[in-house]
């Protein structure tokens, strides 16, 4: 395990370290949570893939660019306000709401599906199965976890490489034609272009999901426990943003990657030998005194910029953009829009360890 800031940034930006792909799961045989159904499916995905597949992938996704932010950025703001319709309705009533239900992870779900062009009616399930099929992900996924992610991750393939297929046959002005198209232009095998497509709009769907709802919630309760911060940023929305890169170094959706090492080597004077595993734990990490003045205290005036949260060298994430604006919109528009909420009770946490996730967040009005 490492914990320092400076030696986790090195190997994320090391290509001596790679992901643990399909071929070093291949590697560590049979009976192993590596060799799962689910875990296979994971290792072609855009998440775990090297050079120069990654490379090929990561070039037809291209990127988040300013354009395409701020076309989503309408989505995001019109989203919002509806789900904040819903809460203010329940509070506003005398009753409590679930940020975590009617907001925090319906909002990442609606934005991917309304850029990826799904039906509306499709997200409840995806949803569900997203959230069954990261255990596969975990650091120590149980044998019962496993069984969830072997039985979500075949509904999921289904789903997806069916979108494919369909986008084939009558493409329009949307990402998962464009990839096609792309993808088409090096691969003259259309069966091969449409399976690489699938684990593309897999992997897009999954991060965007995941990590994005543990970062609103996370956002959220860090508001709710630091009150003199609601009317702060009602008054200067500007202060979202530092407060949500405050919320990822103080406690990131993903607290913890793995690297494995692609040759024997030496990492801070400790021998490594090829395909062995090193554990960064990023949220540790962000917390390093040699990094940080005072690092426990959660500071939104802090300087911006000081945190691995979304990883680091060619796997640095490539929804960290989109991740921003809806935390970000979010803070602006709950504390702008409703008084100051309170814990209705204590928040429950999943059993999870990498991919952070609350379970609920009830509030109701002071």
């Amino acid at each position: 395990m490492i914990t320092g800031f400076d030696l986790c940034d090195e190997v994320l930006r090391d290509r001596a370290w790679l992901e643990p792909d399909r071929r070093w799961r291949r590697r560590q045989g049979g009976g192993t949570r590596w060799d799962t159904p689910s875990s296979t499916e994971m290792g072609y995905t855009l998440l775990v893939l090297n050079p120069p597949d990654h490379t090929r992938m990561r070039r037809v996704f291209g990127s988040f660019d300013r354009t395409t932010i701020g076309r989503i950025g309408e989505t995001v703001e019109n989203v919002t306000g509806r789900l904040l319709d819903s809460v203010a309705e329940r509070v506003y009533g005398g009753g409590e709401a679930d940020l975590v239900d009617l907001v925090c992870e319906e909002l990442p779900v609606r934005t991917i599906g309304a850029w990826l062009g799904l039906p509306t009616a499709d997200l409840a399930r995806l949803r569900e199965l997203t959230h069954d099929q990261v255990f596969t992900q975990e650091l120590l996924p149980s044998a019962r976890q496993l069984a969830l992610s072997d039985a979500a991750t075949p509904e999921l393939r289904s789903y997806f490489r069916n979108l494919v297929r369909e986008r084939r046959a009558r493409p329009g002005d949307d990402p998962v034609s464009r990839w096609i198209a792309a993808w088409d232009e090096t691969e003259p095998d259309p069966d091969r272009s449409d399976e690489a497509v699938y684990y593309l709009t897999l992997s897009v769907f999954l991060a965007a999901l995941e990590t994005t709802s543990s970062l609103l919630s996370t956002t959220v309760r860090l508001l709710l426990e630091h009150p003199e911060w609601w009317e702060r940023i009602a008054a200067e929305p500007e202060l979202a943003a530092g407060f949500v890169e405050e919320t990822l170094r103080y406690d990131p959706p993903t607290p913890v990657v793995t690297r494995v090492a692609r040759d024997d080597t030496s990492l801070g004077g400790v021998e490594m030998r090829r395909d062995e595993v090193v554990h960064l734990m990023l949220a540790t990490a962000n917390r390093d005194a040699a990094k940080h003045e005072d690092p426990h205290r959660f500071d939104p005036l802090r300087k911006p910029g000081g945190h691995l949260a979304f990883g680091g060298g060619i796997h640095y994430c490539l929804g960290a953009p989109l991740a921003r604006l809806e935390a970000q919109t979010v803070l602006r528009q709950l504390t702008q829009r409703l008084p100051r909420l309170a814990l209705a009770r204590r928040p429950t946490w999943a059993p999870r360890v990498a991919f952070r996730r609350l379970l609920n967040l009830d509030v109701a009005l002071v």
